[in-house]
């Protein structure tokens, strides 16, 4: 009897993309910006997260007000310098568009940042305020997945918002949660992930490094870069 080998079918590649974490500290809690996606959505549906979404091609072209801080993490971005800067643009955009949360400084995107949303910041005479942008994770979805993401996550504090929040309609439920009940909302283990970090961060008891979340052979790994 012929017997022929399962094809198998390659994986997905992973997108880029990139989300923020934004702390609200002014009270006795912590409280995170998240919001609830639509449960129509293909990609973890009725799920609680962070404001962002995919490096679109207008990030790279996009300038900011002010820079990202030259620090050791962004070694770890798994991208390169360029890269990660857009990243960072990435998230800002996709928080604007998500919340109506501006992280913004008067400045200039430049003509060549094309698209929508970028067209708005340069009416609005405004650039992202990368300065008050840190890294402080990433995670790679599975690889049988249909849809894959190689997300990186970067915190900033509320304060440095400006704007009234409004929802797109993207993201429901969007709020500012405590930190306790954030890791109590319908979150995937992702989110979980970032948001237990973030409370040893607070606490002072995180990693030194920016931990990698992603899975080997099916099974979830946080991976700790080594330090050189």
């Amino acid at each position: 009897m012929n017997m022929t080998s399962p094809v198998r079918t390659p994986a997905v590649k992973p997108r880029d993309a990139a989300s923020l974490v934004f702390v609200d500290d002014s009270g006795v809690e912590p409280r995170i910006l998240m919001g609830k996606r639509h449960a129509k959505m293909k990609f973890i549906p009725d799920a609680f997260v962070f404001p962002g979404g995919k490096l679109d091609p207008h990030d790279h072209e996009a300038r900011p007000a002010t820079a990202l801080k030259d620090h050791p993490h962004l070694a770890h971005t798994g991208a390169g310098k360029a890269k990660t800067i857009a990243l960072a643009m990435a998230a800002v955009r996709e928080t604007f568009e998500e919340t109506g949360l501006l992280l913004a400084e008067k400045g200039d995107v430049g003509t060549a940042a094309t698209g929508e949303t970028w067209g708005m910041f340069r009416d609005m005479k405004v650039a992202p305020a990368l300065h008050h942008v840190s890294y402080i994770a990433r995670a790679i979805t599975p690889a049988n997945s249909p849809v894959r993401f190689h997300a990186r996550f970067f915190q900033a504090p509320a304060s440095a918002l400006t704007g009234t929040l409004k929802g797109s309609g993207e993201l429901g439920e969007l709020d500012w949660y405590p930190l306790s009940d954030a890791l109590k909302l319908p979150i995937i283990d992702v989110t979980k992930f970032v948001l237990e970090g973030l409370k040893e961060a607070l606490e002072g008891t995180h990693r030194a490094l920016p931990p990698l979340y992603c899975y080997l052979n099916g099974k979830p790994r946080v991976l700790t870069p080594r330090t050189r």
